[in-house]
């Protein structure tokens, strides 16, 4: 999966297209990530230790990673991601790095 936590995510399909958000976590296993701010649902809550007064809480629920593109840190356009193998100049071993299809600037 090429999407990573703190990336900054579009929704490209969906409910919540358009919508940008940084992801919180990612699920590799299940193609899934939450993205922060898209895909919200209410849920009922009884009161606990934690929230005596219980109520409905608002939670974002994951989202397929088909249905978002990173965004572009140059142009904050959705964009698609590539590889590309750079040469450490301290001790000379490759690293893979991210780089953005559209602008080719590095992603963190």
């Amino acid at each position: 999966m090429k999407i990573r936590k703190n990336d900054n995510v579009i929704v490209i399909a969906g409910n919540n297209r358009g919508k940008t958000g940084k992801v919180l976590k990612v699920f590799p296993q299940i193609n899934r990530v939450i993205v922060e701010g898209v895909n919200l649902r209410k849920r009922h809550t009884k009161p606990n230790q934690k929230s005596p007064q219980g109520g409905i809480v608002e939670k974002e629920a994951p989202i397929h990673v088909s249905n978002i593109m990173i965004v572009d840190p140059k142009t904050n356009e959705a964009t698609r991601i590539g590889a590309k193998i750079i040469i450490d100049e301290k001790t000379g071993k490759k690293k893979s790095a991210r780089i953005s299809k559209s602008s080719n600037e590095m992603l963190g």
